[in-house]
């Protein structure tokens, strides 16, 4: 199964035999031991829901439970799911049966009343391959490793407790989070940090803190102590990563969603303040066992908000904070602190043969080069990685060539030290770099690369994976996305400030609010291409608005905030705009001007944002073929010409909470339709089929009285 699945469990039941009774009690103790379990909606009535939606949720989970009941093959439907669960079980789904008040070699040989309903579906269906196809089903979850509960023998409530037990030591042992590539050094380090987590009682909660400079591999620590510790029984575990850069993009509130979900496995988490957070986490917590990762906090804020103290969380709890400001960990009373400490001579010297060379043993004639280059690196692993990556695949000439280039460093000077590396990119990889410091947190690799796509005019894949061969950029394949160090980042910033400084109109890109602010004193803003702007909590707190004095030097600027002229200078000749959680009270308008400059748009996505009210008149974007408005809260009404994109593939319409009603789709091209967690969606007319794919969730709905015509409904009970 995919590395990073949506549900660690799907459970597979008859509703009429156990949907109130055991099913029920069993999806109840799953949740309650934090296990993110799919239980299809009680609601959902016979034929309501296609087949699609909950095989998509078969594939995007870890383990399957399958509860064979009395009745369980009397379901055409149920013996079609679990052919498709034992499908997946070849591609790494944990299938678990349960014979529930039934004998399992009645599922084996198909007796009793297995052997009843499949004779009834012989008589049924003239397509015996299906039927055959089912009976193979039932033969080979009958062999598997699994749970027997006769009728009479034992209680049932401690059966329940044993299974949900059981699986979720199941899910600690495969939660193993990556540490890192060449995790050298850290064995030593993690005892130190054990020492200080086992001080004390052993039923105490204990809080302590990591600490030391940016790249020295706080994180890479705190990852190692996780694995170290996540087979202790804990009640919950959780791992905060990047809390800073998550503060700043989403806010507190959404850590403390994050952090019950992960514990509680209850996905449908949400605070309307920050005190309603605390208020709910020092209750649902005081009294579990939990392990707690807070990574990289650097506001007194965060902790506040997360882990204001330790009787917040129950007794036996390990909660571990990561800053690099020791002083902030002691006003938040953390008294047990390590310093994380760069790696001695023989270790760095072991991390950088692995990364230049992939191997500990070189040839004899770099050794000379390879201890010149450690004192630039000063024992700090991500200097190590970054200019060991830069060196694969080089001749001696060129690794002496790049430690003159560093000789001219002064020592520690960090970011001056990636920057040689940056320099020795060719010019188009230098741009792609750039551009993707820009929003590698935001999307996806294949969505990354459409974007460059869209601004290169060709693939940028290879330049992609060079980056990556490089460690300028990373990959997390535990949540799919293309990842830098802050460090890194820092370096991106500084290197697109200069450039700025030096030819205001001739940046390759605008990125920050600074920036738009300081070209926006010049006259030839038209000549960047590609513009990001990300407006996120901590830049709002510096900025309070658009208007025109923002502007008040550019000579094209007129009464912005009335007319948005601004946008149809700016986007003259740009190709790529992201402008991330746009907070203007213009936008009404803002919008409907900047569709008419995009004709030849294919993309589009609002995804996140809060003030959108309602999706204007696309029918001057003939050429779209991907729209996406996700988690838009406010948003009410969407325009009929949305139901007339002749070229759109794909729509996805999901958590708009006050999304009222949805015009017609007359739309032959689209093949993927997502529509989700839309609760106050009253009205949704019929529309001209022509799916490919197809993903329908119809319990996000208040009713559910219609069909939909020209989809094979599946049999529900």
């Amino acid at each position: 199964m995919a590395a990073s699945s949506t549900y660690d469990v799907f459970l597979s039941f008859r509703g009429g035999d156990t949907r109130y009774g055991f099913a029920g009690n069993l999806y109840k103790a799953l949740r309650d031991r934090g296990i993110h379990t799919f239980m299809d909606d009680e609601m959902i009535l016979k034929g309501e829901v296609p087949i699609t939606a909950l095989l998509n949720a078969i594939e995007e989970s870890r383990i399957a439970i399958v509860v064979l009941s009395q009745n369980y093959a009397s379901s055409c439907f149920c013996l079609d799911e679990l052919a498709v669960i034992l499908n997946c079980k070849n591609k790494g789904l944990h299938v678990i049966p349960v014979f529930y008040k039934v004998d399992p070699s009645d599922v084996r040989h198909q007796k009793g009343s297995y052997g009843e309903a499949l004779t009834k579906h012989q008589r049924r269906f003239k397509d015996m391959e299906k039927v055959q196809k089912w009976k193979m089903a039932l033969r080979q979850v009958a062999n598997l490793s699994g749970y027997h509960f006769e009728d009479g023998v034992g209680y049932e409530y401690k059966f329940i407790k044993r299974i949900a037990e059981d699986v979720y030591h199941k899910i600690i042992r495969d939660s193993f989070t990556h540490v890192s590539d060449y995790p050298i050094g850290l064995d030593s380090q993690v005892l130190e940090v054990r020492k200080l987590l086992d001080f004390g009682t052993e039923d105490g909660v204990h809080m302590i803190g990591i600490h030391g400079m940016g790249g020295i591999g706080k994180s890479t620590l705190a990852r190692a102590v996780y694995n170290d510790l996540i087979g202790e029984n804990f009640d919950g575990l959780c791992f905060l990563e990047n809390v800073r850069e998550n503060t700043n993009k989403h806010g507190l509130k959404h850590l403390q969603s994050i952090l019950l979900s992960q514990i509680l496995g209850d996905k449908d988490i949400y605070f309307t303040s920050m005190q309603q957070g605390i208020s709910t986490i020092k209750c649902r917590l005081k009294m579990k066992k939990v392990l707690l990762i807070l990574d990289d906090v650097d506001n007194p804020e965060q902790l506040e908000a997360v882990a204001g103290g330790c009787d917040w969380f129950g007794p036996g709890s390990r909660i571990i904070i990561t800053s690099r400001n020791k002083q902030l960990l002691e006003n938040h009373r953390v008294t047990m602190t390590y310093e994380v400490k760069g790696l001695n001579n023989n270790d760095a010297l072991q991390l950088l043969k692995w990364k230049a060379f992939r191997n500990e043993k070189v040839d004899p004639e770099y050794e000379l080069v390879l201890n010149s280059l450690l004192t630039y690196a000063s024992g700090l692993p991500l200097a190590l990685e970054v200019i060991g990556g830069s060196l694969v695949g080089k001749s001696i000439e060129g690794w002496k060539t790049t430690v003159k280039q560093y000789e001219m460093i002064p020592k520690m000077e960090i970011l001056s030290i990636l920057k040689v590396n940056f320099d020795a990119l060719e010019e188009e990889e230098k741009s792609v770099f750039l551009d993707i410091s820009r929003f590698l947190n935001v999307y996806a690799p294949t969505e990354v690369e459409d974007i460059l796509n869209a601004c290169y005019g060709r693939s940028m894949k290879h330049h992609i994976g060079m980056l990556v061969e490089k460690s300028l950029l990373k990959y997390d394949y535990f949540d799919n996305r293309l990842t830098m160090h802050d460090l890194v980042r820092d370096m991106c910033i500084r290197i697109a400030w200069e450039e700025l400084r030096k030819e205001p109109g001739k940046n390759s890109g605008l990125w920050l609010h600074k920036d738009v602010i300081h070209v926006s004193n010049n006259t030839r803003i038209c000549e960047s291409e590609f513009n990001y702007l990300d407006f996120s909590k901590s830049v709002k707190k510096r900025i309070k608005g658009w208007n025109a004095s923002s502007f008040k030097r550019m000579k094209t600027l007129q009464k912005f905030h009335k007319k948005f002229q601004f946008f149809n200078h700016f986007l003259r000749s740009s190709r790529t705009l992201i402008w991330f959680r746009f907070s203007s009270n213009c936008l009404p308008s803002a919008l409907d001007n900047l569709l008419k400059k995009f004709e030849n748009i294919t993309v589009m996505s609002f995804d996140d944002c809060k003030i959108l009210t309602h999706i204007p008149d696309v029918s001057d974007l003939p050429n779209l073929k991907e729209l996406s408005f996700k988690e838009c809260e406010n948003l009410i009404t969407v325009h009929d010409s949305v139901g007339f994109l002749t070229k759109l593939k794909i729509l996805r319409v999901v958590g708009c909470s006050k999304l009222i009603s949805f015009p017609p789709l007359n739309l032959n091209s689209l093949e993927i339709l997502e529509l989700s967690n839309c609760s106050s969606l009253e009205n949704f007319q019929r529309f001209t089929t022509g799916f490919k794919v197809f993903f329908f969730f119809v319990f996000c709905f208040r009713f559910y009285h219609y069909k939909l015509h020209d989809l094979t409904q599946p049999e529900y009970d």
